[in-house]
């Protein structure tokens, strides 16, 4: 009897979600944390390989005559504070309220332009130093490293404009809702690799 019911149960649950799985989460979900944990990896083997070659070249520049940390705190406080953005964009698309979760993520675009600014004319003053992507092998997995990032938030911000565009035309209401939340993990995911990247590369000597 006990069976019957919970496949009984099991049989609603199925109905009422069409892309059900053993693990409660949604196929979409399941297939996202599998690529955010190869992302995990893919990061990880790019700041091993800084870390080994930080401290390698011949010539200067070295990362102590370059890198200002103070404006570098700034861009990442910037880029912080767009996760709590998403969060909000989230929300409000809980609640049905498009128009506040449209404007909050543009607030995530914005700081995510912000961020990207600012980085791109740290760049300008490292390049200006004589340090390129060819200079050195710190040079080479420096610039791999922080640009591979960048450009995750650059897709961040396109896969924004998107939502808040599909939300502008009524494309996701609340039952639809894991379309942000998932633009939502990548977007934390990319703030928390750069919070690893900026205490690696900036802040230990």
């Amino acid at each position: 009897m006990a069976q019957a019911v919970a496949a009984s149960a099991h049989d609603a649950h199925d109905a009422h979600d069409p892309h059900a799985t053993n693990t409660g989460v949604s196929n979409f979900k399941l297939g996202f944390w599998v690529f955010l944990a190869s992302e995990c990896l893919f990061f990880g083997t790019l700041i091993s390989t800084y870390m080994v070659y930080k401290g390698t070249a011949l010539e200067g520049p070295y990362p102590a005559d370059l890198f200002d940390i103070i404006k570098t705190t700034i861009s990442t406080t910037v880029l912080l504070f767009s996760s709590l953005a998403m969060v909000l964009a989230l929300h409000y698309v809980h609640e049905a309220r498009k128009n506040l979760a449209i404007l909050w993520l543009f607030a995530v675009i914005a700081m995510g332009g912000t961020f990207l600014v600012m980085e791109y004319f740290s760049y300008i003053k490292y390049i200006g130093y004589g340090l390129t992507i060819g200079s050195s092998t710190f040079g080479s997995s420096y610039f791999v490293l922080t640009g591979t990032h960048k450009a995750h938030v650059a897709v961040g911000m396109i896969w924004m404009a998107i939502l808040a565009w599909r939300l502008h035309k009524g494309k996701i209401p609340p039952s639809k809702s894991d379309q942000v939340e998932v633009a939502g993990l990548y977007w934390h995911f990319v703030d928390i690799i750069w919070i690893v990247i900026f205490t690696l590369v900036y802040l230990i000597p």
